[in-house]
């Protein structure tokens, strides 16, 4: 599954579950399903693997691997194919009966963690092959809580006949902001916004990051969200929402569902998105041309999101061991390369994404921001936090007041972890 695919962001696909989650899973004590694990079985292993897929073609890629790895192992995996991934971890959990591997989305895992729904295996992998942002990702209470599944990374997403009729060439590719407002303003005509990107933190956020902010400290303890760093990041928006150079999807004319579909469509000469967009533009915009370039810098250097899930897996499953071989499978080289041929996902390991970029070099830009790409807050109760923020950023361009909005955060934020 590609929770990222969700247009506003990763936790959107998940964050439907929060109610089940939070109010009947997560709601009681450590007995019914937190904790210690079951007993395990011994014996062959009949798997269950629980997956939000967009198609058939993420289905088919997994469900073969897990019969490749059942025929190796001597056990068996079978594939469900969620309708509603949220709601039906949501169910599993809260009757005892999780599948026992599933896609887990990052922004949910100190939620997932807190209340004992996951079997905490990550010393059992080697932390050392994966991606080191991703291993913080997915890291909760100093504990590596599962294995990266893969990552997405956001980039700048260019319509080149747009860019070409502009008289722009790739010597023009911006490097900092000024360089994205010069040439934001070149492409800025008629109908056509320069820069077009969805109007939550999951786009915007990237200004953020590329002026030295985010909204918690590394360590996940302490809110850093009312400072002069955010505050630019938010700044910069507004400034070239000023110029009329940068839109959120929802404001223009006609309005778009995200950012990839006013590209597609060529209201938005530009566009800051994930490699989904790939598949996107492909389906929806065959005729449509874009190149891929890095995000361009901002005062405190480069600066991009990181979207994942991990395999989890469940701490009241009875065949955790055969789960934690599966895992090690599934996130070996050449599977990860599988997948990323079969549906397109970026590998999580540092060998894979080596091969990656080797392979894919058009996608080298997606890729490199796995190298110094921010992940999503992952802390228990904090999806209403930034659901909030979220909303009051998508009225940037309408007045807001960025600096209290910020002030808002912190303050919702600080009550957040102390709770957590």
């Amino acid at each position: 599954m590609r929770t990222r695919k969700v247009r506003p962001g990763s936790a959107a696909l998940v964050l439907g579950a929060c109610g089940a989650l939070v109010l009947s899973a997560c709601g009681g004590g450590g007995s019914s399903f937190g904790g210690a694990a079951k007993t395990q079985a011994t014996g062959p292993a009949k798997l269950s693997i629980m997956i939000g897929s967009p198609g058939p073609a993420e289905t088919n890629a997994v469900e073969a691997a897990a019969a490749a790895w059942s025929k190796k192992s001597g056990n068996t995996a079978k594939v469900i194919v969620a309708s509603d991934l949220g709601q039906q971890l949501g169910q599993g959990f809260a009757g005892g009966t999780p599948p026992d591997l599933f896609y887990a989305d990052a922004s949910r895992i100190g939620d997932f963690a807190k209340v004992g729904n996951l079997y905490a295996y990550g010393d059992q992998v080697k932390s050392a092959s994966f991606l080191p942002s991703l291993v913080t990702t997915f890291t909760y209470k100093d504990k590596l809580q599962c294995a990266p599944k893969d990552y997405s990374t956001l980039a700048l997403v260019i319509n080149t006949d747009l860019w070409a009729a502009a008289g722009l060439t790739d010597a023009d590719i911006p490097k900092d902001w000024a360089g994205l407002e010069t040439v934001a303003k070149k492409l800025t005509k008629g109908k056509v916004t320069g820069l077009v990107i969805g109007n939550d933190i999951n786009r915007g956020g990237v200004f953020m990051k590329q002026a030295g902010g985010w909204v918690v400290a590394a360590d996940g303890k302490t809110m850093t969200a009312d400072s002069p760093e955010n505050l630019a990041g938010l700044t910069q928006i507004k400034k070239m929402m000023a110029a009329g150079t940068l839109k959120f999807s929802t404001d223009t004319k006609p309005a778009a569902g995200w950012g990839g579909e006013a590209f597609g469509k060529g209201i938005g000469a530009m566009t800051i998105e994930g490699n989904w967009i790939r598949g996107a533009l492909t389906k929806d915009f065959p005729k449509v041309k874009a190149k891929i370039v890095e995000l361009p810098a901002g005062p405190a250097g480069k600066g991009t999101l990181v979207f994942s899930n991990c395999w989890g897996i469940a701490a009241k499953s009875t065949h955790q061991a055969q789960a934690v071989d599966l895992v090690k499978y599934l996130t070996s080289v050449d599977q990860q390369l599988a997948f990323t041929k079969a549906f397109g996902p970026m590998p999580s390991t540092v060998e894979g994404i080596a091969k990656f970029k080797t392979e894919y070099p058009d996608d080298a830009a997606f890729a490199a921001g796995g190298e110094y790409g921010q992940g999503p807050v992952n802390l228990p109760g904090f999806d209403p936090v930034m659901a909030a923020f979220s909303s009051k950023m998508a009225t940037l361009g309408k007045g807001a007041d960025a600096k209290s909005m910020l002030a808002d955060l912190q303050k919702n934020g600080t009550a957040a972890i102390a709770a957590g």
